[in-house]
């Protein structure tokens, strides 16, 4: 690729660049020709070696008719997208490196689906706002508008595709119902001069109360009475008188 001041290129992760210039510096010890840039957004200069610049991927912007394979690629919702946060991170990270266009487009198609049906991280966030930041770099060259009118351009390509709508469920129809039937009980709901019946109060009988359980209290029989006989007086023996011995005197 011939680079010429002035002209529009791609350097990934930065978006569209305008050439300042093409300058001979010295670095790591020997001189070598380097493209001075400037990002349309954010106005950073960087400076790519010019024997290094397709390495690093630096490329021209898309043409216009490039654009509408783009618009479709935005349109289909990618359905090998890693559902894992550090897997699709990752996934999402190597696609901007890469500084392909169409990749870019992948990461802002399934980064703005899933903020619509799920908030997107810090991380990711940050991610989605580069990316689209970039692509947008990218249109506005292509279409030869301004960031405004391209970012209007992606909005309305994502509103068209991955972000459209869904048609919302149909309702299921009411059960018929039976017009005899329906005229009948108009009919018996309608009194005379036309004003409905009150419905009719249901009387409700009463339940009959419980018998009362009077409780008597158990008295404990009394222990009869021990009679008190008077104790017997104690009867001392009488000691026996001892027969005298010795006979009469004849």
């Amino acid at each position: 690729m011939n680079f010429k001041k002035g002209d529009t290129v791609i350097y990934p992760q930065h978006g569209a660049c305008i050439i300042h210039g093409i300058k001979k510096m010295k670095a790591f010890g020997a001189n070598q020709e380097y493209l001075i840039l400037k990002t349309v957004i954010n106005e950073m200069t960087l400076s790519v070696p010019t024997s290094k610049a397709a390495e690093v991927g630096v490329r021209p912007p898309v043409s216009q008719d490039e654009l509408e394979d783009l618009v479709s690629h935005l349109s289909k919702a990618d359905p090998r997208v890693p559902s894992n946060w550090s897997r699709r991170f990752k996934n999402h990270q190597e696609k901007l490196k890469s500084g392909d266009v169409y990749q870019v487009a992948e990461v802002v198609r399934n980064l703005a689906a899933r903020n619509r049906d799920a908030s997107l991280s810090a991380a990711e966030r940050t991610m989605y706002d580069r990316a689209r930041i970039n692509l947008i770099s990218e249109i506005a060259p292509a279409l030869k508008v301004s960031t405004e009118e391209a970012e209007a351009f992606l909005d309305d390509a994502l509103a068209k595709g991955v972000l459209k709508p869904t048609r919302a469920k149909k309702t299921a129809a009411p059960a018929p119902v039976n017009k005899a039937g329906a005229a009948s009980a108009g009919a018996d709901a309608t009194a005379s001069h036309g004003k409905p019946q009150a419905p009719a109060k249901k009387t409700v009988a009463a339940k009959p109360k419980a018998p009362t359980q009077t409780k008597v209290a158990a008295t404990k029989p009394k222990a009869p009475a021990k009679s008190k006989t008077p104790p017997k007086p104690k009867t001392r023996a009488r000691p026996q008188a001892s027969a005298k011995s010795g006979g009469r005197k004849a």
